[in-house]
């Protein structure tokens, strides 16, 4: 009788070591994912070299600086007006966008200007730093 116990205590398995180690990887996958989102889009941006007939070209240059504000021709356009501004612009120059990036902008205003020119109907565009 006593043999016919320890088979069955043999024939039975021991789930808890392998839940310990669900849980654990379940714990290390929950720590590292914010982690993962953080990562941002690295952008290089090149350095611009202003022709001096940048006046008369038929590009619509938007400028992004440090605090992430936009300016058109110097004027400071709000991001909610920013589309309707890309629009009348686009009807007088069709050539294309330049946006200008100052060093310290964030990535997103910049992706944020490119997809307000595509809604726009910009279809060429560049990135200068300023």
């Amino acid at each position: 009788m006593s043999n016919k116990r320890r088979s069955q205590t043999f024939s039975e398995i021991n789930i808890t070591p392998l839940t310990d180690i669900f849980l654990v990887l379940l714990i290390i996958m929950m720590v590292i994912a914010p982690m993962l989102d953080k990562q941002g889009l690295k952008l290089m941006l090149p350095t611009s070299q202003e022709s001096k007939d940048s006046k008369e070209s038929k590009l619509i240059t938007v400028s992004i600086d440090k605090n992430n504000k936009f300016s058109i021709d110097d004027k400071e356009i709000s991001q909610s007006n920013l589309i309707f501004v890309l629009q009348d612009e686009a009807k007088k120059k069709k050539d294309g966008l330049i946006i200008q990036a100052d060093s310290e902008s964030e990535h997103g205003s910049i992706v944020n200007v490119m997809d307000t020119a595509k809604t726009a109907g910009i279809n060429n565009i560049s990135v200068l730093e300023k």
